[in-house]
């Protein structure tokens, strides 16, 4: 091992992910790492995918999505087919998480107010239950 590669373990407890997690992003192509015997080396590169790739996931990105993204950087324009197209899914995912924020905020406001008409009822049972004693 050199000091610019790290073990399974080593890039597990860096990013906070399971050894599954990692041989499941080998298996779709996302990640590369050196293979001896049974053991993976993970390089820089692999270490800057991984970080993508976590990226991605949290904003929505499908695995389909980051692994055509992850393979637009060696096209060789410097990186700007995957920028444009990256900046593209993006926006459209930004868009996608602001309407479902909107329609969660509508849903939390109809809530709201369904629980505050359950709260009337409630009280009114109550008052004439203590009424009727």
């Amino acid at each position: 091992m050199t000091e610019d590669s790290l073990t399974i373990r080593q890039m597990c407890d860096a990013f906070d992910v399971t050894p599954r997690t990692l041989r499941f992003y080998e298996a779709k192509e996302l990640l590369f790492p050196i293979r001896e015997g049974q053991k993976r080396l993970f390089t820089r590169r692999d270490r800057a995918r991984l970080k993508l790739i976590l990226r991605g996931k949290r904003f929505g990105f499908s695995l389909e999505e980051i692994r055509q993204l992850l393979n637009l950087y060696d096209v060789g324009d410097q990186q700007q087919t995957q920028y444009e197209r990256t900046y593209e899914i993006a926006k459209g995912h930004l868009e996608g998480m602001e309407r479902q924020r909107e329609e969660l905020d509508e849903a939390i406001a109809d809530l709201k107010a369904q629980l505050k008409w359950g709260e009337r009822m409630l009280a009114s049972f109550n008052n004439q239950k203590k009424a009727a004693e």
